[in-house]
């Protein structure tokens, strides 16, 4: 990704992306609500490397060693809540490889050396037991993940704060982009005029409206 793009890119908020991808027309894709990272306040945005688990860590392994520096590993584990796929060794590993963050649609575990690693990391949640599984690895394990309702690949774009989750086809990020900017100075504006005492609901003559739906 461009680092100019991507510096704009963490600028701005997935709230923002979300009503720039309305404005063009973009499908609003989101991961599952409570993806949340395990660091509140984090940041995390750049290309995906998309990772379908199957019970082994190998297939991890084997995406850091493919994954560019500044991709975004999007882990998807079916969504499971009985098992932690991604731990502190792989946090870790993700982030000897130059990885900028993780995103899990599952559980994690290892959650205070997580945090002391310091790489970006969301998931549904925390779980002390590891995967036991031994499950056949599938033929697209390195092409496409699914989180929750969507399917992605490295074509796509991961934003993620605590808000959750956005993705945005790489191909279309510069024009979400400045609409997101777009959005974020509108709602700037708005808010600094409710702080100055000239409310929201003066400006759209709320009174009015509802004196009209009264008669």
């Amino acid at each position: 990704m461009d680092p100019y793009l991507r510096r704009r890119l963490a600028a701005v908020t997935t709230a923002h992306v979300a009503d720039a991808c309305v404005r063009a027309a973009v499908r609003v894709r989101f991961g599952p609500a409570g993806t949340r990272p395990v660091v509140p306040g984090t940041r995390l945005a750049g290309p995906v490397f998309p990772v379908r688990h199957a019970g082994s860590a190998h297939v991890l392994l084997e995406a850091f060693d493919a994954a560019a520096p500044g991709d975004v590993l999007v882990v998807d584990n079916g969504g499971r809540l009985d098992e932690a796929c991604v731990g502190d060794l792989m946090a870790a590993e993700a982030r000897d490889a130059g990885l900028a963050g993780i995103v899990i649609w599952g559980l994690h575990r290892d959650t205070a050396e997580v945090r002391a690693i310091g790489l970006p990391l969301f998931s549904l949640g925390a779980i002390p037991c590891r995967s036991t599984r031994t499950a056949t690895r599938p033929p697209d394990a390195l092409a496409a993940a699914t989180i929750g309702d969507w399917t992605v690949t490295r074509e796509d774009v991961v934003l993620a704060d605590d808000d959750g989750v956005l993705f945005v086809p790489s191909a279309r990020l510069a024009e979400v982009v400045v609409a997101a900017e777009e959005v974020r100075a509108a709602e700037r504006r708005q808010a600094d005029r409710i702080l100055t005492g000239h409310p929201l609901r003066d400006r759209v003559r709320f009174g009015a409206h509802l004196a009209l739906r009264a008669d």
